[in-house]
């Protein structure tokens, strides 16, 4: 919610084409006996090394922290970047008497912390009031490197029909208030509540992006365009394209799968808009219906098929996603690295199918919380 974490500018690497991809994490704080939402993050700040502060920012509430990493070319540079904050940021947590879990949403229920003190976050509690009543919502955003806003307006059109896929990967979030929700993604349910979070709309021109900026600011939907919380967007401060739609990933495997995937689907939307293939125009109300059926189901049920409006098996549908993507993939020599990583995520299942694993077992939400900090630290 906050924006960009410590992000150099970004973009493509001109005698190579390949894309630059960044990730930003936001990661919930709780109480290490009861798993409850705490409202630590100052406390956790001070215990940051001084060297990564730089890489580690509050979020909207007080019991929320996010890290960024820099941009870079090769998936190690971006493993490693996300393993040292997480470690860091984790142990900063355990002296500050917390724990650091990378979930979507609190699943034990307490008391709703505090906002951050800071202008704009009045502003916003002055316009919209609390609109999300809990411990925190923690999202996974990845940036990746487009050479110019119009060519960045055009990735978007030929991206948005894709990332309900993306959605269901990611789906992290099961448990709210001390009970299982129903949805793999409860997370996206409560994000939807502010006015501006929506799929991305099909766009002319960058004219046209700016245009309903403007509108949207005027009409109060949002107090600035750090609030355009489409799931896939232009970066405000850089030249890249910002997708925004998953639960924060458990563990550093499934956010560097992620981003590998993110960057290999800029990358072919790139290809397609330079070989002037036109962009899927799926339906925005089939869009809206496919991103509710990913945070429903998740990775481990049905997918809205956008080429015929049909179900399909999630799993089915995002081989053949990864499929399309295999020559972005072997471009950016991630290919074995996403083949490998897409092994595991299908023995272990989504960060919501591991933790209902977990309580299917034991039937403890402080079980879930304990397993979900162990992913978080790697």
């Amino acid at each position: 919610m906050t924006g960009q974490v410590a992000e150099a500018p970004s973009g493509t690497a001109a005698a190579t084409g390949l894309l630059t991809v960044g990730v930003e994490e936001e990661f919930l704080l709780v109480d290490p006996h009861t798993g409850a939402a705490v409202p630590a993050v100052d406390l956790v700040m001070e215990q940051v090394p001084a060297e990564l502060r730089g890489q580690v920012e509050r979020e909207f509430q007080t019991s929320q922290i996010e890290i960024g990493s820099p941009p870079g070319l090769e998936l190690s540079s971006i493993r490693h970047s996300l393993g040292v904050l997480r470690r860091a940021l984790a142990d900063a947590a355990e002296r500050a008497g917390v724990r650091l879990l990378a979930i979507g949403t609190g699943p034990v229920d307490g008391p709703v912390p505090p906002v951050v003190d800071k202008p704009r976050f009045d502003r916003m509690i002055e316009r919209f009031q609390l609109l999300v009543p809990g411990p925190g919502n923690n999202g996974m955003h990845v940036h990746v490197g487009v050479p110019d806003p119009e060519t960045g307006v055009q990735v978007l059109n030929h991206v948005r029909p894709w990332l309900p896929l993306l959605h269901a990967m990611t789906t992290n979030s099961p448990f709210a208030r001390g009970a299982d929700t129903g949805y793999a993604s409860w997370r996206s349910v409560e994000w939807e509540r502010w006015p501006s979070v929506a799929p991305t709309p099909f766009l002319e021109s960058h004219e046209h992006y700016q245009r309903l900026i403007r509108q949207l600011i005027a009409s109060g939907v949002m107090l600035d365009e750090g609030m355009l919380y489409w799931y896939a967007r232009l970066s405000a401060k850089y030249p890249t394209v910002e997708l925004r739609i998953g639960d924060v990933c458990p563990s550093v495997d499934d956010a560097v799968l992620v981003a590998a995937l993110v960057r290999a689907l800029v990358s072919t939307a790139m290809s397609d808009v330079e070989a002037g293939r036109p962009a899927l125009r799926t339906d925005h109300h089939l869009l809206v219906g496919a991103h509710w059926r990913a945070a429903h189901d998740g990775l481990e049920g049905e997918a809205v098929d956008v080429t015929t409006g049909e179900l399909s098996s999630t799993w089915e549908l995002l081989d053949r996603f990864v499929e399309r993507l295999r020559p972005a993939l072997e471009q950016h020599g991630d290919w074995d690295e996403v083949t490998h990583l897409l092994g595991g995520l299908r023995r272990h299942g989504s960060g919501a199918a591991r933790q209902r694993a977990v309580y299917a077992r034991t039937g403890r939400l402080t079980d879930v919380v304990q397993d979900v900090a162990r992913q978080t630290r790697g």
